[in-house]
């Protein structure tokens, strides 16, 4: 399998953190694609993925297969001999997609669109409104309170169970960075949660 991907954006990062957890990481090719140059822009990286976007995997049958989490699960699926991310019960596999989603609406969109909105970086392909990208930072910086008020009782986000869903938040949270959102000091569960993740050997990829 081929990844193409951006190593500094969130969501390739995301899938190889995934990879790693699973001990996966030695089999797959990884491909740099330089999104500030436009090099997703180019006819043949839509013919790959028409939403222009990274990571894109291509399986070893020439299948090519976009979106993170669509990667990572078949991944899961691919190899159930690997570590369980995405649950192994009805129960648990409905709550891992929960959080997942939480993640992705409440977090990663918010830090994206603060990000894109008010960094200048896609001026040139889009249009930009700083003040919806200072509302998005707000929106971000409430969740980060919900995420630190969960965790005051729990390891993880499911409980004592690492999953995707602590590796889709910890790399957002690791982002936020770039738009000066950080952990704050009194949030100090979220930061404990962070610190656990950060000392995995998958935080390091």
């Amino acid at each position: 399998m081929k990844i193409y991907e951006t190593a500094t954006a969130p969501n390739p990062r995301r899938v190889r953190m995934f990879l790693a957890e699973k001990g996966l990481l030695d089999q797959v090719e990884f491909i740099q694609v330089d999104i500030a140059k436009g090099e997703n822009l180019t006819p043949e990286f839509v013919a790959m993925n028409p939403m222009k976007k990274v990571p894109v995997a291509v399986l070893d049958d020439g299948t090519n297969l976009a979106e993170t989490m669509a990667i990572c699960r078949y991944v899961e699926e691919a190899h159930p001999e690997t570590p369980k991310l995405l649950g192994d019960t009805p129960k648990q596999k409905a709550l891992i997609e929960q959080w997942l989603r939480w993640v992705d609406f409440y977090l990663m969109t918010p830090v994206g669109m603060c990000f894109q909105h008010t960094s200048g970086y896609f001026k040139d392909r889009m249009n930009c409104f700083p003040d919806y990208g200072q509302d998005c930072y707000g929106a971000a910086e409430k969740f980060l309170d919900f995420l630190n008020d969960h965790l005051k009782n729990n390891t993880y986000l499911l409980g004592d169970d690492f999953t995707a869903a602590d590796i889709n938040a910890f790399a957002t949270v690791a982002f936020a960075r770039v738009v000066k959102l950080r952990i704050k000091d009194e949030q100090t569960h979220l930061q404990a949660w962070f610190d656990r993740i950060n000392k995995r050997a998958s935080a390091k990829v």
